[in-house]
């Protein structure tokens, strides 16, 4: 295993040199285009590795401290994640999900290698790498690539939502139109963890004040959030890391995404993330 991890970090080792990034001088505008840019070749790179190892007959998977599974497939790709934003972006830190926190600068690259492991190892194609960036509190950039449902998703603060498979054949993103609960489609991940978390009452009430629920599950209820396809998705526990790319997703394509306390972005611990019109009114049962 260590020697294809080696051959894979050398094969894509010059792809990202066009991507060398010196922090422009402070302004009243910052964009993040040649980030996103970035994060469309790695997650290129990374989609060839993971769709190699998914369905292997030899993948390797442990369970973590926390009881959640691993794989290979987990391991190199946020290794080969991490080295192309060490050469292209030397002054950002990252954070990600198997290997921690590096690096101290405002600039944040947040990453999941593969979001759905679970799915993953047992052959469900419903999984994601999830590449996301913060500058300070705000995530600016993210981006959901699936290549096994042939999907990607991408924004950038100020630039919209967009949905294709790249940036040159890409459809614009925008949250439905729906206002009210009983016009609803409500996407969750388990009932096991409203239960945990003691709010599953609030979870059974709203899933009986919706038109329909459906447990798409993990980054993708998030992503037909952002599509119009679904209009309210939450989550009552998950990590920086689980949410930080869908955030300028959903909120770039018109919506909000906030913890169950309301407080916007990833940080809060759990997430909602809504076509704005009925945020509030979900928040009143789930919050």
């Amino acid at each position: 295993m260590l020697a294809h991890r080696v051959r894979v970090r050398d094969r894509y080792r010059v792809t990202v040199a066009s991507f060398q990034h010196s922090p422009s001088p402070a302004g009243p505008v910052r964009t993040y285009e040649d980030d996103l840019r970035l994060a469309h070749v790695i997650a290129d790179q990374v989609d060839s590795i993971t769709m190699s190892r998914f369905r292997a007959v030899d993948l390797h998977v442990e369970s973590k401290s926390d009881d959640t599974p691993v794989s290979d497939a987990d391991r190199t790709a946020e290794e080969v994640i991490r080295g192309q934003l060490a050469r292209a972006r030397t002054r950002d830190a990252i954070v990600g999900e198997e290997y921690g926190s590096a690096g101290s600068g405002a600039r944040r690259w947040i990453v999941d290698p593969i979001d759905g492991t679970k799915n993953f190892v047992r052959g469900v194609p419903v999984w994601a790498t999830l590449i996301a960036l913060a500058d300070g509190d705000e995530v600016v950039m993210g981006l959901v690539s699936a290549p096994a449902l042939g999907r990607r998703w991408w924004a950038a603060r100020g630039s919209g939502a967009w949905t294709g498979k790249s940036l040159a054949a890409a459809t614009r993103l925008q949250v439905s139109g729906v206002r009210t609960l009983a016009d609803a489609s409500f996407s969750y991940s388990s009932l096991t963890g409203w239960e945990e978390h003691d709010k599953l009452n609030g979870f059974l009430d709203l899933s009986r004040q919706v038109w329909r629920t459906r447990g798409y599950g993990d980054f993708w209820s998030y992503m037909l959030v952002a599509e119009g396809a679904a209009d309210i998705a939450a989550e009552p526990e998950l990590e920086v890391y689980d949410m930080a790319a869908l955030v300028p997703i959903v909120t770039e394509a018109g919506g909000r995404f906030t913890s169950l306390e309301g407080e916007p972005g990833p940080w809060g611990g759990n997430a909602i993330a809504t076509n704005g019109h009925l945020h509030d009114q979900a928040l009143v049962y789930l919050g």
